[in-house]
């Protein structure tokens, strides 16, 4: 039997060409947004469910309040980071239909595997609901026979699964489908920032964590408006699974007693501001870096030059006319130098 890191034949690999081509790329994102699921659904069900139905969580003399929206915001972000961590070297972690789309958009990957990623993504997060489901069913049962509701009637443990709008938004889709826009714009042009090695990129691999984070600050300021779905794939697989499991039209359309048919705007309204995201982003900063290594200028006043290597400081310098060259004796001026 093969140790780790000893080399194996291609023979021994089970559909080895297959896992090395486009079909291991699409179990990368189904694995890493099955997992995205089990973190981020799975603290909505601790915190709706499972705290004050464990008797861990006194509600009468301690309630939770806004930490609740805590633990959930901070599922979230570690889902996302150790998402991106497990599946990112595979398939480059998109987990997101709209990351996915504004990268062939804009990054050049390609348009032919834009649909199977997506297909991948979504089922990821069917299965990924459908395990969260397995371990929390009997606080959800709990809490339902507790507030006398069927699944059909329970918005709360729908909540678990998918998202819907706040109440203040009164069965209006616009305010949502802004929300859903802006918030994966925000995302997007984050993301794309962080792994723009021309800018400051963060380095040692800390990208998946930072991304993460990115998240966070979404759920801190835009959360409330439609439960941040800013991910079709988050939001329909769940939903689907949801709706198969009993939640019936609170899942599909999307109704309950101030919003109607609202399954549509946790996709159309991601996929809308990943586009417009990638496309801020490279219009303020990537195409900025890309004229900047086209046509080298010096540093304007005011902005801090870069360091000096280490070796050169000390060194003579030498006289360019009744000048004093900042480069060391016997270097040649580049010729983009002004």
């Amino acid at each position: 039997m093969a140790t780790v890191g000893e080399a194996r034949r291609p023979s021994d690999i089970p559909f080895g060409r297959l896992r090395a081509r486009l079909g291991g790329e699409l179990l990368a994102e189904f694995f890493g947004t099955f997992i995205l699921i089990l973190f981020g659904d799975g603290s909505v069900a601790l915190a709706v469910a499972g705290l004050p139905g464990s008797g861990r969580q006194n509600l009468a003399l301690a309630p939770f309040g806004p930490a609740n929206w805590l633990i959930i915001i901070w599922g979230w972000a570690f889902g996302v980071a150790f998402a991106v961590y497990a599946a990112g070297g595979v398939s480059g972690a998109h987990i997101n239909p709209a990351v996915t789309l504004s990268f062939a958009l804009r990054r050049g990957f390609p348009w032919r595997k834009v649909v199977p990623y997506w297909f991948a993504q979504v089922t990821g997060a069917f299965c990924g609901a459908a395990l969260v489901y397995a371990v929390y069913w009997g606080a959800i049962d709990w809490f339902n026979s507790t507030h006398h509701t069927t699944r059909g009637q329970s918005l709360d443990t729908f909540a678990i699964f998918a998202t819907f709008p706040a109440k203040y938004w009164n069965g209006s889709w616009g305010g949502p489908f802004v929300d859903q826009i802006v918030g994966t714009a925000i995302l997007v042009a984050l993301v794309a920032a962080l792994i723009d090695n021309r800018n400051l990129a963060p380095k040692g691999n800390t990208s998946p964590l930072l991304i993460g984070l990115v998240v966070a600050g979404i759920g801190l300021t835009y959360g409330v408006n439609a439960g941040y779905a800013i991910n079709p794939a988050r939001d329909f697989g769940p939903r689907l699974f949801s709706y198969a499991l009993g939640w019936g039209p609170i899942a599909l359309p999307g109704r309950f007693q101030w919003f109607d048919n609202y399954w549509w705007i946790p996709i159309a309204g991601p996929l809308i501001g990943g586009i417009l995201g990638i496309l801020f982003y490279d219009f303020f900063i990537g195409q900025v870096l890309t004229a900047r290594a086209a046509f080298p200028v010096e540093p304007e006043p005011g902005r801090v030059p870069e360091p000096e290597p280490e070796e050169a400081r000390g060194r003579p310098t030498e006289r360019t006319g009744d000048r004093t060259s900042e480069r060391p004796a016997g270097t040649r001026r580049s010729r983009h130098a002004r």
